[in-house]
């Protein structure tokens, strides 16, 4: 049974709270890293939720709405993709399986386990992909925490075979990932190019987000055989990009501009627009600064309102899911600013919030995290919940 709403009033300057943790993915001050708060929380720029050059245009058409419930009792869900006839796969991180659930009627139907996941904090299986020739490799990607590293593997999804034993041997495309009780980050997803990126954390080392040669505090761009990819900033490596803290969100929209949502620490999450080579500043700086050297975020919010983790596109706007802020966020853009303030939907409706995808058309895919030890389950949680944009 889901939460009853709390009242939506969020005006600019409510939203102007004492600063909270968002450490790791749930804003719990147990699970904090080492580091000063940055001085963008007194910065002028800095203002707001979600401060941002562009001076605010009158609010974007559109709300969403929860239309049914797909499917519940899941265990800690965490990544998910589609398949091309519209079911999901669904990664539980603690219980380490991958189930399809049918996208009309929500049968569940477990593949199997993957083969070497630890979990333990906020490790285990997270991030899933689907091969854009999968109708010809039948290949599912996933992102996991081994018990010395996270790494991504490929498995051959094998729909012959009884249910429970349809993955194949996971083949390892890349290694080395730093991993940590906290911060692994774990979101995968194909581009428009065809290429595999992957959204890491720092694993609790904040220096590992400023140093090239660490996979960690990374976006990383591969081949599907996890090779550095032509264009990369740097020819020999998967680094696409630096200087973030735990990516958790990777979304491109109409324009096939990549986005990228980020946990901060004490004062700002972050939406960034990711370009290949720049800096988005962690540790030196969170949220807006307007430092040289350092790409500020395009949207920022207090932790408390946040702690983002899955983002999707659809119908004109980025859309974040909350896992601390339990609230699902609407980004209108107009090209690569937003065109009006940020928007709250479902606030403490549903609880903690941890990945958004699309649908199709109008239609949304929102997946709940109540049962990843941080939450308060209810009846019926985990859940899938289908959404319509109005």
């Amino acid at each position: 049974m889901h939460r009853p709403a709390l009242a939506a009033a969020l005006a600019a300057a409510a939203l102007v709270l004492t600063a909270g943790c968002s450490s790791g993915d749930a804003g719990d001050p147990a699970g904090g890293t080492a580091g000063s708060p940055s001085a963008a929380g007194s910065s002028p720029a800095a203002s707001g939720p979600a401060a941002s050059a562009t001076p605010s245009a009158p609010p974007a058409k559109g709300s969403v709405e929860v239309v049914s419930t797909l499917t519940e009792g899941l265990e800690s869900p965490w990544g998910a993709a589609a398949l091309p006839g519209g079911d999901l796969l669904v990664a539980s991180r603690d219980g380490g399986t991958i189930t399809r659930v049918a996208a009309e009627g929500g049968k569940k139907t477990e593949l199997g386990a993957v083969p070497g996941v630890s979990p333990g904090g906020e490790g285990g299986l997270l991030g899933l992909a689907v091969s854009p020739d999968f109708a010809s490799d039948r290949m599912v990607y996933a992102y996991f925490t081994t018990a010395s590293d996270n790494r991504i593997a490929r498995m051959l999804y094998d729909e012959g075979k009884p249910a429970g034993q349809q993955l194949g041997a996971p083949d390892t495309v890349l290694r080395g990932i730093p991993k940590g009780v906290i911060h692994n980050g774990g979101r995968i997803a194909f581009g428009p190019d065809r290429m595999l990126y992957a959204g890491t954390g720092e694993a609790g080392d904040t220096g590992l987000s400023q140093d090239r040669e660490s996979l960690g505090g990374k976006i990383l761009r591969m081949t599907p055989d996890g090779q550095p990819v032509h264009g990369n900033p740097d020819a020999d490596s998967v680094v696409y990009s630096l200087g973030h803290r735990n990516v958790q969100g990777l979304a491109w929209d109409g324009e096939k501009r990549l986005w990228a949502a980020e946990f901060g620490q004490n004062t700002w999450d972050e939406l960034n627009l990711i370009e290949p080579g720049k800096n988005y500043g962690w540790p030196e700086v969170e949220g807006r600064a307007g430092e040289s050297g350092f790409t500020d975020p395009v949207a920022q919010w207090r932790t408390s309102e946040a702690s983002p983790s899955g983002i999707a596109w659809a119908e004109g706007s980025i859309w974040m899911a909350g896992l601390r802020g339990e609230r699902l966020w609407r980004i209108p853009l107009a090209g690569t600013e937003p065109s009006a303030d940020p928007q709250p939907f479902l606030e403490e409706e549903y609880g903690r919030l941890r990945t958004v995808l699309p649908a199709g058309g109008d239609q949304l895919w929102l997946i709940t995290s109540e049962t990843d030890g941080r939450g308060n389950p209810g009846q019926g949680d985990d859940r899938i919940l289908r959404l319509e944009v109005r």
